[in-house]
């Protein structure tokens, strides 16, 4: 009997998410130099759930913080292979072709800064995630007014001149 469990993730002001699937224990130490040479000064922990052997959950980091959060959030999914990386101060996009990059990464399931729950089947041996909830659903359509917010918000924090 598989049951299907909604895992919420804390995502705190100023911290990103991104949560994927590899599937070798050395993804923790290929993820730690993918995101330490990304830019300078990144501030970042990840955690990665060992699906054999031992079992355990892997972690690394530069920041306490950050690997506590991703820590946490990766001993409450609990499936096999998953891994779990908090920024701090900067946002997913600046690294995730880096993640992606990393020969033992198969998907990235989320990479936010909005309220995150995850779906996950446990057949009571394993687990694994079946997708994510990533923020709320829309609440209408955008409008000029909006446009214009938005082109602004990209000028403001630098990605569009």
């Amino acid at each position: 009997m598989i049951r299907e469990e909604l895992v919420p993730v804390e995502v705190p002001q100023g911290f990103n998410v991104i949560i994927g699937q590899a599937h070798f224990i050395k993804t923790v130490e290929d993820l730690y130099e993918a995101l330490a040479t990304s830019f300078p000064g990144i501030k970042f922990g990840l955690a990665f759930c060992e699906s054999s052997g031992k079992a355990l959950v892997r972690h690394d980091g530069n920041d306490e913080e950050s690997v506590r959060l991703a820590v946490d959030a990766a001993l409450r999914i609990g499936a096999g292979h998953s891994f779990v990386i908090y920024l701090r101060g900067s946002y997913p996009i600046n690294v995730l072709d880096r993640v992606r990059e990393v020969r033992e990464v198969a998907c990235v399931y989320a990479a936010t800064g909005n309220p995150l729950k995850v779906v996950v089947a446990d057949d009571g041996e394993g687990r694994g995630i079946l997708g994510v909830i990533d923020g709320v659903r829309p609440r209408g359509v955008e409008g000029d007014a909006d446009k214009e917010e938005r082109h602004r918000l990209l000028r403001e924090i630098g990605y569009k001149r």
